[in-house]
């Protein structure tokens, strides 16, 4: 009698198991496996929420080899992928996803496979995934996501591209632009020597911070080689300026003797930690070193929220900088601060809505006459993620509208970082460099000299 139970149940899970091939989303080798599977797929949702996307694709790569059938591990790689910029392998995970299983897969895809043509600048195929998801996504998805308006970025880059205009901007050179990211470039006032941001393996301290699971930032100094015409001579040795966690140098005066830096150690094990991203001020001696950096002089300015990269008039009474710290209604913000003695600021005001809205405004660049404030935006329409927009300051707290600078600047990734040397008629920003199925940040020149000021009618 019991063998005869063994039997029938032998029979029974190969009878499963072989229907389960007529349904692959479904089938493993064994019933141990899809359990294993379900279980690590979740643990693989939960490091990617936590933004730690390195270790959520390893575990999403065993997923797929428990259950190569399915369409899930798929979806979760491409999303991972797209996280880590890896545009050419979301695509590719996006698509087998639904390859597994077109019927039952989740609609979701279609909203990444949308965003993924959408950076990989391929329009019209990003506009009719956002139209499937548009169409199979609920409506608090869509809503969440935003997909109507990725749709309308695709529109206004496509309205663009007719115009005819193409990019204006120069891929620095190797001894710059390394494959990691590159960003936020700015120069002293002869146009001999750069400060940017990296976060390369040799970052002070050599360690990833937890949460992104990327180096820390460190600040690099460059000079200029007048015989090659290359920026040289690249190190973060700079003075006692980087720390072991995130660096980033924001501006720099005219007589280039002080700076402000953008510092934030909160992720450390340290006592000395700052309460988020704080600005700093540096001093430049007469014996050419930069000062250790003091967090700057105002009760106001430096929040337990992040505060950095700030810009300041060349009188340097103005300040300009980004804050989140409305962010239980807003994302970043960009506030303007007044001096209100020789060394120390006053109370912040956040700028009008012509300048900021409910979604992500970065990287203020103001012009030493205060006249004009270029920024990067998400929450104006652009072409795809950040923008570099420009607006006119009138006076008593109003400004214009912001004017997208188009496709001569900007592109359908985020473009960010710009600063504009009017003297030097040249301007530097950040983008993205896609090379082959992967990308990073990189920066950029810009020749200015036949820039002329949008209208703002």
């Amino acid at each position: 009698m019991k063998l005869r139970l063994v039997i029938c149940f032998l029979v029974i899970s190969s009878f499963g198991f072989s229907m389960g091939n007529l349904h692959p989303e479904d089938s493993t080798s064994n019933i141990l496996d899809k359990s294993v599977a379900l279980v690590m797929l979740e643990e693989g949702k939960r490091l990617f929420i936590e933004g730690k996307t390195k270790d959520a694709l390893i575990q999403f790569r065993l997923v797929q080899l428990k259950d190569p059938n399915s369409w899930r591990p798929y979806f979760w790689i491409a999303n991972c992928h797209f996280a880590l910029s890896n545009f050419g392998f979301a695509l590719k995970y996006g698509n087998q996803a639904i390859s597994k299983n077109v019927k039952n897969v989740d609609p979701e895809v279609y909203e990444l496979l949308g965003k993924t043509y959408h950076h990989l600048n391929i329009i019209d195929s990003a506009i009719v995934n956002y139209e499937k998801a548009l169409k199979f996504m609920s409506q608090v998805r869509i809503k969440d996501l935003k997909i109507q308006t990725r749709l309308d970025e695709c529109i206004f880059a496509k309205a663009q591209y007719e115009k005819g205009d193409t990019l204006k901007r120069i891929k620095l050179g190797k001894e710059v632009n390394t494959g990691y990211d590159e960003y936020g470039a700015l120069l002293t006032s002869d146009g001999k020597t750069m400060y940017f941001t990296a976060r390369r393996n040799d970052t002070k301290g050599a360690k990833a911070n937890p949460d992104d699971q990327d180096y820390f930032e460190d600040i690099y100094r460059a000079y200029w080689n007048e015989e090659d015409l290359i920026w040289d001579s690249v190190t973060n040795k700079v003075n006692r300026i980087n720390s072991n966690g995130f660096d980033s140098f924001s501006h720099i005066d005219t007589a280039d003797l002080k700076a402000f830096i953008t510092i934030n150690t909160t992720s450390l094990k340290s006592r000395k930690k700052t309460k988020g991203s704080d600005i700093f001020e540096i001093d430049f001696s007469n014996k050419g070193k930069w000062s250790t950096p003091k967090p700057i002089k105002s009760k106001y300015i430096n929040s337990s929220f992040f505060d950095g990269a700030p810009s300041v008039t060349a009188d340097g009474n103005t300040m300009y900088f980004v804050s989140d710290r409305k962010g239980k209604k807003r994302s970043t913000d960009i506030y303007v601060v007044q001096k209100i003695s020789e060394k120390e600021w006053g109370e912040p005001v956040v700028l009008s809505d012509s300048v900021n809205t409910e979604d992500s405004e970065t990287t203020p660049f103001i012009t030493p006459d205060g006249r004009y404030l270029f920024f990067s935006s998400k929450g104006h329409l652009g072409m795809g993620g950040y923008d570099i927009f420009v607006a006119e300051n009138l006076g008593g707290g109003n400004w214009t509208r912001a004017v997208n600078l188009g496709c001569e600047f900007n592109t359908v990734n985020n473009d960010t970082h710009f600063k504009y040397y009017i003297n030097l008629e040249k301007a530097f920003l950040s983008g993205t460099e896609i090379i082959g199925n992967k990308s990073s940040v990189d920066i950029f020149q810009v020749d200015m000299s036949n820039y002329s000021y949008p209208s703002f009618d």
